[in-house]
C-alpha cells in the first residue's frame, strides 16, 4: 500500500513503483504495461472526479498472486459511482474505465465508511526463477 498526494505528479510515481515491483517479482512485460495503464486509468479517475482520502491522500495498492495481480485505488468516495463509459469516437474523454474493463479479468468498485476502492485484476505471468515460484507479495 502506498499513500501519495492528491496530485497529477502521483500517478507517475505509483506507475514506476508498481513496474519495479512487478519486475522484481519476475512478471513479463506485457502484463507490466498492462497493470500499470490500469493503475494510470484507476489513478487519473479518482483524482479528476472523486474527494482525497480524510488525510488529503489517495491510497494505491497492489497485490501479486497466483499469475494475478489486483490493483486498487482508494479516495474519499465522489457524487458519482464509477462505471464504464460508452463516449462517442469525438469524446475527448471518458474511455478510461472502459480500458480498464477491456484490459482486466474482472473489476469492481468497493464501499468502506468514508472510502471508495475501485479494484481491477489482471492476469500477471511470471517467469520461474530456480525453479522457485514467488510467494504472495504486497506493495511495499
Amino acid at each position: 500500500m502506498v499513500l501519495l498526494p492528491y496530485a497529477p505528479s502521483s500517478v507517475a510515481v505509483a506507475r514506476q513503483r508498481l513496474s519495479t515491483d512487478l519486475q522484481e517479482w519476475g512478471v513479463y512485460a506485457n502484463a507490466i504495461d498492462d497493470a500499470v495503464l490500469v493503475v494510470s486509468e484507476l489513478l487519473s479517475n479518482a483524482l479528476r472526479h472523486a474527494h482525497p482520502l480524510p488525510s488529503g491522500m489517495v491510497r494505491v495498492a497492489w497485490l501479486w498472486s497466483d499469475e494475478h495481480v489486483e490493483v486498487a485505488v482508494s479516495d474519499g468516495g465522489a457524487a458519482t459511482e464509477p462505471r464504464a463509459g460508452r463516449p462517442t469516437l469525438s469524446s475527448l474523454g471518458g474511455r478510461g474505465l472502459g480500458i480498464v474493463e477491456y484490459v482486466a479479468e474482472r473489476w469492481g468498485v468497493r464501499h468502506d465508511d468514508e472510502t471508495t476502492t475501485v479494484w481491477a485484476v489482471l492476469p500477471a505471468p511470471h517467469t520461474v526463477a530456480n525453479g522457485q515460484v514467488p510467494a504472495l507479495r504486497e506493495a511495499g
